[in-house]
């Protein structure tokens, strides 16, 4: 490989403009296949076979009615007083033209549905009325009727006394008949009129029931409003034509142009992250900011604006070219929208450090009197073939997440690996022809006299100008290895407290940035509504057999009546029935947000419940389930990912280092930093810390970070250990001993490997201030892991600890020498094929 590399550097150093316009045109192939294929991306992430998914599939089979997104459009009055009778006209008038947009099925007028609502209200109060009032009229009945059958009976036995006394004294007894009938057709028609009310009273307790029942099933929905109890926030729902998965930037556009067209005085509108999530701002101020950091680190480092521009370059092409081609293809396959930051992040971090190792490497060389195409072929040689390893780690991690069975990041890692590993090829290719276009070009006007000075006279430039050499290191002390290692660990171990409080969610209108019409809305609805309504929870009730219209209300009444009992349960009302009368839908309204702690257990307990009545199975779906349901999906393929990418990584590791020790020194390291971030990325997003400064809105992390961050993390980390322990094993094969050779590599290394980081630090750290929660979480996470894994781990705790194994550091088997294959990270073997010509 690093022959190859070396031949292909010199290749492209001698014919630069061949390679300069190659990858031009592949650029414009690039854009040109994004301009015709391109798709739309989705902001929804969602996982095939979760129970949630298939709740929602069935309602939206079922009921067509919820087959399309949905969102919300909240109005607010400014001072916070009543809507006024023209305020609600006007935003009725809003409501009714929005039925006319074709990316909408239905609008629903918060106005008119309250009206509904209070006459439902009023009608069923009547009822109850009307019930009482029948039921009194019953008693009275009753009470009549057991006063004339009282009387009756008491007139029997006055008529029964008078007829024994007859008897008795032998007088005629025929004188008793027609009182007698009298009496007996009296109480026929008691006894008829008793049936009469004895059916009355019937149907009227079965009406009752039934009146009951719906009074039941109002004020268990009494929590679920359109309008504010002080009438001064409406919401306005809207169902797209559109599915959630199929929902286009243009149709929720449309929905925020018709809604903001008209300037209703005194009212503010705001909008849910359902209809304004869009796709996220790929490059920004912030991130312009991370990369003009990372020019002026190139500037110190290099001391030329030539060489300074040049990975800047190289990794902006690769961007190009990995995002654009990548993109192409969302039209064809489902893309999340956070997929082509993520390529962007990091085809901007790794393609100017890549760029950056071969330039370092080449100044290096030109510094020693090199000539400057061959410096370039050596330099991409060596210093290349380090980058080409260190790519592969990277793209083995993010191409690794495919066996995690879950499509959006599988795509994520897939795209992110194509990104990476055309920051690697262009580094290779595009980097040795622009130091071939330049040749002393790369140095200031000062260096470059000494440079072209000291190769006329085959002498080196000034010692001052390569800095210190390594014969002159001396092993680092014991006791300062001892306590560099304590206190790196501790210090590590202490950011990690805050991930035992780790909790994950889906983002929603509280983590979006403060000044967003969406993160407005959502405040309007929490503070209005309660916080429950920003995420409802959707119940799916199958009945065993259809339901008839005689006991529906019965049946949903009894469904709702038990689900209310739970915890955390704060209105719940039946929704819909399908057409086959087997299926009733409900929407629970939670007590606390779909991110909260009640909420999550919520969800567990429905599903926990088992069969409700005669064997009505429930199906939990909504933005709280989807949540359990992902997070619960990510936990379950979170440890075969770590397995199956330290495992391999480890072999790599120990193939290159021929060595146990130092693989399990720096996945130790990476499981510390690791750890380390998680607890920082805690405490800023979950906890609050500097969440003011930053202007983010605390809150539980994004479901997929931990595995994201994970893949990505690994890669770079072992980007750096490769830069770092080869250089140390380099000098411990050359003679040094265990311990110096540790002072040596790091010395070595150090100066780019630090500059390396800054650089990262800064793209990275450029997506904090990016307008999208989700790339804020990822660049944050990203700059500080990278942070801290490089100045801690790398440049500190891994050094202190080799320092402390001394020998057993570089143990290797005989035996196992013998079978593994030598691999020539560093390409030592091509520089004593090809030394240096002064």
């Amino acid at each position: 490989m690093a022959e190859f590399l070396f031949r292909l550097g010199q290749f492209s150093a001698r014919r630069a403009w061949q390679v300069i316009v190659s990858w031009l045109v592949v650029v414009a192939l690039a854009g040109t296949a994004y301009f015709f294929g391109a798709g739309a991306l989705s902001n929804t992430f969602d996982i095939p076979g979760m129970p949630s998914s298939e709740v929602v599939d069935e309602l939206s089979e079922k009921l067509p009615d919820f087959a399309g997104a949905a969102g919300t459009v909240v109005f607010h009055t400014e001072d916070g007083s009543a809507f006024t009778t023209k305020q609600r006209a006007e935003i009725s008038a809003l409501v009714d033209s929005a039925q006319e947009l074709d990316a909408l099925t239905e609008v629903i007028d918060p106005f008119a549905t309250e009206v509904d609502r209070a006459k439902s209200a009023a009608t069923l109060a009547e009822a109850v009325k009307q019930v009482a009032k029948a039921r009194k009229q019953i008693n009275n009945g009753q009470e009549q009727l057991n006063a004339a059958r009282a009387e009756l009976e008491a007139g029997q036995a006055q008529l029964d006394a008078g007829r024994q006394l007859a008897v008795q004294y032998g007088v005629d007894t025929a004188q008793f008949d027609a009182p007698q009938a009298q009496i007996d057709a009296g109480l026929a028609e008691v006894n008829k009129q008793q049936k009469k009310l004895d059916a009355g009273r019937a149907e009227l307790e079965a009406n009752a029931v039934t009146v009951e029942q719906g009074q039941q099933l109002q004020d268990l929905a009494d929590g679920i409003r359109m309008v504010s109890g002080n009438e001064n926030a409406a919401l306005v729902q809207v169902i797209f034509a559109e599915t959630r998965l199929e929902l286009t930037p243009e149709s929720q556009a449309s929905v925020v142009d018709h809604f903001t067209s008209a300037d209703v005085d005194g009212v503010e509108v705001d909008f849910s992250t359902d209809i304004v999530q869009g796709i996220p701002q790929v490059l920004g101020v912030g991130e312009a900011v991370g990369v003009a950091i990372a020019a002026v680190v190139l500037l110190i480092m290099l001391g030329s604006a030539i060489a300074a521009s040049f990975p800047i370059v190289t990794a902006l092409v690769g961007v190009g070219v990995g995002v654009l081609s990548t993109l192409a293809f969302s039209g064809t396959v489902e893309m999340a929208s956070v997929t082509p930051v993520l390529g962007v992040m990091l085809g901007l971090a790794v393609g100017i450090d890549y760029s950056l190792f071969i330039v370092n490497r080449h100044r290096k060389q030109l510094l020693q009197g090199s000539e400057v195409h061959e410096s370039i072929g050596l330099a991409n040689g060596t210093a290349g073939n380090a980058v080409v390893f260190a790519g592969s780690t990277v793209v083995i991690a993010l191409v690794a997440l495919n066996i995690t069975g879950i499509p959006f990041l599988a795509m994520m890692g897939t795209v992110a690996a194509i990104c990476v590993a055309v920051a690697v090829l262009i580094a290779i290719t595009l980097t040795p022809a622009l130091l071939g276009l330049a040749g002393d070009r790369i140095f200031n006007r000062n260096t470059r006299r000494r440079v072209v000075e000291g190769r006329e006279s085959s002498m080196k430039v000034d010692r001052s100008v390569l800095g210190k050499r390594s014969w002159r290191a001396a092993p680092m002390p014991t006791w300062r290895a001892i306590l560099t290692s304590v206190l790196a660990v501790s210090v590590l171990l202490v950011l990690a407290i805050p991930a035992l409080s780790m909790r994950l969610g889906l983002p929603d209108g509280s983590s979006q940035p403060k000044d967003s019409t969406a993160f407005a809305a959502h405040t309007v609805i929490v503070d209005e509504f309660g916080e429950g309504v920003n995420g409802p929870v959707l119940v799916a009730a199958n009945l065993a057999k259809p339901v008839t219209d005689e006991n529906l209300v019965e049946t949903q009444a009894l469904i709702s009546s038990k689900i209310a009992r739970l915890d955390a349960v704060h209105a719940i009302a039946p929704i819909g029935v399908s057409k086959d009368k087997k299926l009733i839908a409900f929407q629970i309204v939670p007590a606390e947000g779909p991110n909260s702690e009640s909420t999550e257990a919520l969800i567990h307990n429905l599903r926990d419940m088992g069969p409700v009545g005669d064997g009505i199975e429930l199906g939990i779906g909504g933005q709280a389930a989807m949540n359990v349901d992902i997070s619960e999906s990510l936990s379950d393929a979170l440890p075969l990912y770590l397995g199956v990418v330290i495992g391999l990584s480890l072999i790599i590791l120990i193939i290159v280092f021929r060595s146990f020790l130092v693989p399990l020194i720096a996945t130790g390291g990476f499981i510390l930093s690791l750890f380390a971030t998680f607890g920082a990325v805690v405490a800023v997003f979950q906890w609050g810390w500097l969440a003011d400064l930053l202007g983010i809105t605390p809150g539980p992390l994004l479901s997929f970070f931990p595995v994201i961050l994970v893949g990505i993390l690994f890669g770079l980390a072992m980007d750096y250990q490769l830069f770092l322990a080869t250089g140390m094993r380099e000098a411990y094969v050359h003679g040094s001993s265990a311990q110096l050779a540790v002072v040596q590599g790091l010395r070595t290394g150090r100066t780019v490997v630090i500059a390396a980081a800054l650089i990262m630090v800064a793209v990275f750290g450029g997506f904090i201030f990016a307008h999208d929660s989700m790339i804020r979480l990822m660049g944050f996470g990203l700059a500080f892991g990278v942070f801290v894994d490089a100045f801690v781990v790398r440049l500190l705790l891994m050094p202190a600890l080799m320092h402390l194994h001394g020998k057993a550091v570089w143990w290797f088997p005989a035996w196992l020498d013998r079978i593994v294959p030598d691999i020539d990270v560093e390409g030592a073997a091509l520089e004593r094929r090809h030394p240096l010509h002064h």
